[in-house]
């Protein structure tokens, strides 16, 4: 039987990189920290935590996908792949400018 793509997991974490407390997303999986927008490399499939990587993922970019909603590109500091989350409702506005500002 094949298992789900997507996994449900919205739970409260300390960031790792800026180590503020993270809540519960209440509409949608957490799935980074949303005052520095890094997240954990611990996953495959989303929601799933099958990865053995644990590199931190950093935004690099961000991106315009369909409907105008905003996703962030994230590079794992240990294994170099690349990622992609949805923009959050509460995320700092600030870094994603600053993000989209480094852009060549």
């Amino acid at each position: 039987m094949d298992e789900k793509k997507f996994k449900m997991i919205d739970e409260e974490f300390e960031c790792q990189v800026c180590h503020k407390w993270v809540n519960k997303l209440n509409y949608s999986a957490r799935d980074h920290c949303p005052y520095c927008l890094a997240s954990i490399h611990i996953d495959i499939n989303p929601g799933d935590r099958k990865c053995d990587c644990h590199g931190i993922l950093l935004p690099i970019d961000i991106e315009k996908a369909s409907k105008g909603i905003l996703k962030i590109i994230y590079q794992c500091n240990k294994c170099k792949m690349i990622k992609k989350n949805k923009v959050a409702i509460d995320d700092n506005y600030d870094e994603i400018l600053k993000i989209m500002s480094n852009k060549k």
